[in-house]
């Protein structure tokens, strides 16, 4: 089969398409044919050398769509749609870059919306990640008001439009004016122009600040999101699109407003037996995307061939939505 890999660590002329062995299932395992596979920062990190584990000889990707080949316990029949995201992938199995995987069967989510495959495949690593952190880790409730800061990245459009499918009311930050029209288009009630400090800009619009925050951006503007929350919420981090996921000369007591709780998502845990996805909500994200009630945030193609395109693109940080590459 054939599988692109990053030879060394180092820019998208790394990223070579190589052929290599088919991996076959084993208990507990399904085998997947894909389509296609959505581009993630983290792929970026990692083809790099910034990611503290590198296998050359694995296939890169954190996500993929794709049909059953053969599921050894029985319960995915050949042909069923499925949507596959972390567990091993990357780092210690062949990831989405690749024509056949080999998944944990507990990562493995069976589509039955008819949605096309790239459309589909712009949703999993956002989706659950989301999902994971408003649901299980913040518990948002409807009323609520959330921030999400980074909202014009695919993770924040998706945490817009999971939000306001939760009914919350959500506060979005862009760092450019011209973003706004696309965030309200998602649901975003209120958006606010980042130029790196928001708190003054979100609390004129709700003055004893927002019940919770989704932070993208990361270490760079995580101490200003948690000055936007009201006392006792809450801020989880789940991006790193600010840089290294340092904060220097933090003071315990002064950077963190009192009684403000701050918490990291890694999307890692998704279908570990912390987090199973057995309740996660891909199927009605992927049918409202298809019947025109959920945005989508699919925001360029690529075929496989153009792999290095598709990772310059991605390292521009420009794209305004999901990068999908399809077979």
């Amino acid at each position: 089969m054939r599988a692109i890999i990053a030879s060394k660590p180092g820019g998208p002329e790394v990223l070579e398409s190589v052929e290599t062995v088919e991996p076959q299932a084993q208990n507990g395992e399904v085998k997947i044919r894909v389509h296609a596979f959505g581009l993630n920062k983290a792929e970026s990190y990692y083809r790099a050398g910034n990611y503290g584990i590198f296998s050359p000889e694995l296939a890169l990707g954190y996500e993929a769509v794709g049909e059953i080949v053969e599921d050894p316990s029985g319960r995915l029949s050949p042909g069923q749609r499925v949507a596959t995201a972390m567990g091993g992938m990357m780092t210690a199995r062949h990831g989405g870059y690749a024509e056949f995987i080999t998944v944990n069967a507990g990562n493995v989510i069976p589509i039955d919306s008819a949605l096309d495959w790239t459309e589909l495949a712009a949703l999993p690593e956002a989706y659950l990640t989301v999902w994971g952190a408003l649901e299980k880790s913040l518990r948002i409730t409807k009323g609520q008001w959330l921030l999400v800061r980074g909202a014009t990245s695919s993770l924040g459009l998706a945490a817009v439009a999971y939000a306001k499918m939760q009914g919350s009311t959500v506060i979005a930050t862009s760092r450019r004016a011209e973003g706004a029209e696309r965030l309200k288009a998602f649901g975003a009630d209120h958006v606010v122009v980042d130029p790196g400090q928001v708190r003054d800009a979100v609390l004129s619009l709700r003055p004893e600040g927002v019940d919770c925050a989704i932070e993208i951006v990361g270490a760079a503007t995580l101490l200003d999101t948690a000055r936007c929350v009201t006392p006792w919420g809450e801020v989880v981090v789940v991006g790193l699109l600010g840089g290294p996921p340092i904060l220097n000369n933090f003071n315990l007591m002064m950077d963190i407003p009192n009684t403000v709780k701050i918490s990291f998502f890694n999307s890692q845990m998704l279908g570990s037996d912390a987090l199973p996805l057995k309740d996660a909500p891909l199927n009605a994200i992927a049918n409202g995307i298809a019947g025109g009630v959920v945005p989508s945030s699919l925001a360029r193609v690529f075929m496989v061939e153009d792999i290095r395109e598709a990772h310059h693109l991605l390292d521009g940080g420009a794209a305004g939505g999901k990068i999908v590459v399809t077979r």
